[in-house]
């Protein structure tokens, strides 16, 4: 049985004896082990989220006139279908085969043919071609990047897919108030399914390790790099982009811990007005 196999089939992780020493770019495709993947949609409750996120992803690449849309984080496809149905013409990249293969099962429901891609961020344009109007990286997909190096690589190559005037919108959780201040969420915009608690076991500088539980009372766990909102920003700036805009929970105004969570809007263009 191969390996990838292996964790379509698996209903439980392997984190090793010491899970909070697991701090590895590449042990999220582990991570999502069929057992969890079966219960993501569980999580997000497509219908509460679309609700909370109301047109605000549509609205932004339509304000760009973006056509050719790349989501380079599909998970089980709630954004490719989302846009798909709105008539953008959608490419569905995900590093986990598991997921990739649930986004499909769930277009296929709907009516739709998902265009899938098995790719890694790091090696992006070696399984992604041509150029793209927009990139998508969402659902707090960008945080299971644990190396600097794999964080700027994986940005190089979104701005590289990209067309001269084209848009990366990333979002991330609100790690800086978890940091400082503890955790606390609303529980409202990304992860509103019922019955379903989303919650840090553990949280340093290098490590944000998250509980999810479910009705059935079955847990899974996903590690992440808890990214600070100043540090992407600066990021992003430095592979290329020009333009970096910050929301807040979708809105341009907030308190800084307020938020759930950051979306990132980064234009690959330079400002007509000269303004950067």
């Amino acid at each position: 049985m191969s390996s990838k196999d292996t964790v379509a089939e698996a209903k439980t992780q392997d984190f090793g004896k010491d899970p909070t020493s697991v701090r590895d770019t590449d042990h999220y495709v582990e991570e999502y082990v069929g057992g969890f993947v079966d219960k993501w949609d569980d999580l997000i409750d497509w219908d509460a989220r679309a609700k909370s996120e109301g047109d605000f992803f549509i609205r932004a690449l339509k304000e760009r006139g973006c056509k050719k849309v790349l989501d380079v984080a599909t998970g089980t496809g709630f954004h490719s279908i989302r846009l798909i149905e709105e008539g953008f013409e959608v490419f569905s990249a995900d590093g986990s085969p598991v997921m990739l293969a649930k986004a499909f099962e769930n277009a296929r429901k709907r009516g739709h043919v998902l265009r899938t891609i098995h790719a890694d961020w790091r090696w992006l344009n070696r399984d992604v071609h041509g150029k793209y109007d927009a990139i998508i990286c969402l659902g707090n997909s960008f945080t299971h990047l644990f190396e600097e190096r794999d964080r700027r690589k994986t940005l190089a190559e979104f701005y590289a897919a990209l067309r001269h005037d084209g848009v990366l919108i990333l979002d991330q959780r609100n790690y800086d108030t978890i940091l400082d201040r503890g955790f606390s969420s609303k529980h409202t915009y990304y992860y509103a399914g019922e019955d379903v608690e989303a919650v840090p076991e553990h949280v340093d500088e290098g490590l944000a390790r998250f509980r999810y539980t479910f009705p059935d009372k079955s847990v899974f766990h996903l590690n992440m790099f808890p990214l600070r909102k100043s540090y992407v920003h600066k990021l992003m700036e430095e592979v290329g982009f020009q333009k970096v805009e910050t929301f807040g929970d979708f809105k341009e105004t907030y308190h800084e811990d307020e938020p759930d969570f950051w979306i990132h809007v980064a234009e690959k263009s330079y400002d007509i007005g000269g303004n950067q």
